[in-house]
């Protein structure tokens, strides 16, 4: 796509959950972009701000049980598996262009529907794929916090041992469906491990680096943790490596020199300073033999709504970062 003057008339799928009302913030105040529609059938003809109180007073948009085809594109914040059924339900016009939140076309087995083929939209990875693509499917918030802790040692085809990762995230990466672990008499002052060396995640992360490293086969050995905290992800990362700390650091201030959201840095960091923003931090260490990563970003923007229109901006040939020049919480 190419830039236009005119605004972007966007349509939203699944506005009343975290990624929709996500996507409603960042959307409402885009300055390329128009709402045409936030679709709910359960919220009908209510006012989008009964749903998210915190947009009272920035928008009178209501829900709409029905879609709209007058639209450039529609975003899908839809739970795993209803990506998939809605396509197959609704024949959207070609001319929309889709960005899918959900896991539902991000391994390369599973990215066509009918005509529709996804291009997986990590914009640090596949920039140029998504600058052509008409349908994206949006990386998981895992997926990417950890790919971008690796990406440039796959680039010199580095990963030559076994990884090993801890992360946590918080208690919005559950999604707003209630559910033993997500209750806040649970999850407050406690700390959970889960899907511990086979999270779903995996399998695009592994798909990504033998994209950039073909003959990638080691253990990625992922434990991921429930973290006592609303947003945000931070993982720690270690692999056995041969680069001094200064050839590690150059190597990952280069891979990322071009991409306005992703920052390396050899200081300590916490999520503080990326909570809110559409922001990855990387933290670089070399210990004894050992390459040590700290990736850190909020799961709810840059692992979700925030990369989608940043995915959005760059079909569209906009600023990567309109719309997304957002404020860290600080304290």
């Amino acid at each position: 796509m190419t830039e236009s003057t005119s605004k972007i008339k966007a349509g939203i799928v699944g506005g009343a959950g975290y990624t929709g009302g996500e996507m409603l913030r960042i959307l409402i105040n885009h300055p390329n972009v128009e709402i045409i529609f936030v679709h709910s059938k359960s919220n009908a003809g209510n006012h989008v701000y009964d749903v998210h109180t915190d947009l009272f007073g920035d928008t009178d948009l209501t829900f709409a049980a029905e879609l709209a085809f007058n639209i450039d594109v529609l975003f899908l914040c839809v739970g795993h598996g209803d990506a998939r059924k809605f396509l197959e339900a609704n024949d959207i016009p070609d001319h929309i262009l889709i960005i899918d939140l959900s896991q539902d076309f991000r391994l390369s087995q599973n990215a066509t529907i009918g005509n529709k083929s996804f291009v997986y939209g990590l914009p640090e990875l596949n920039r140029e794929a998504i600058k052509s693509a008409d349908n994206i499917a949006n990386p998981g918030c895992f997926a990417t916090c950890l790919q971008l802790g690796l990406l440039p040692l796959a680039s010199k085809g580095l990963l030559n041992n076994d990884v090993h990762v801890t992360a946590t995230t918080g208690s919005t990466g559950a999604g707003q469906s209630l559910s033993p672990t997500s209750h806040f008499t649970w999850r407050n002052d406690n700390l959970s491990v889960y899907k511990v060396f086979n999270h779903q995640h995996l399998n695009e992360i592994g798909q990504s680096l033998r994209q950039l490293q073909g003959g990638f086969d080691k253990d990625i050995n992922f434990v991921p943790y429930r973290g006592g905290f609303t947003r945000g992800i931070i993982a720690s990362i270690y692999t056995e490596s041969d680069l001094s700390e200064a050839e590690a650091l150059k190597l990952y201030q280069e891979y990322y020199a071009g991409h306005p959201f992703t920052h390396v840095t050899s200081k300590d960091i916490d999520l503080k300073q990326i909570v809110n923003t559409n922001k990855c931090f990387l933290q670089v260490k070399k210990h004894g033999n050992k390459i040590f990563i700290v990736s850190i970003m909020d799961n709810l923007l840059k692992g979700a709504s925030g990369q989608a229109v940043q995915n959005m901006n760059i079909m569209f040939g906009l600023d990567e970062r309109a719309g997304l020049r957002l404020k860290a919480t600080g304290f």
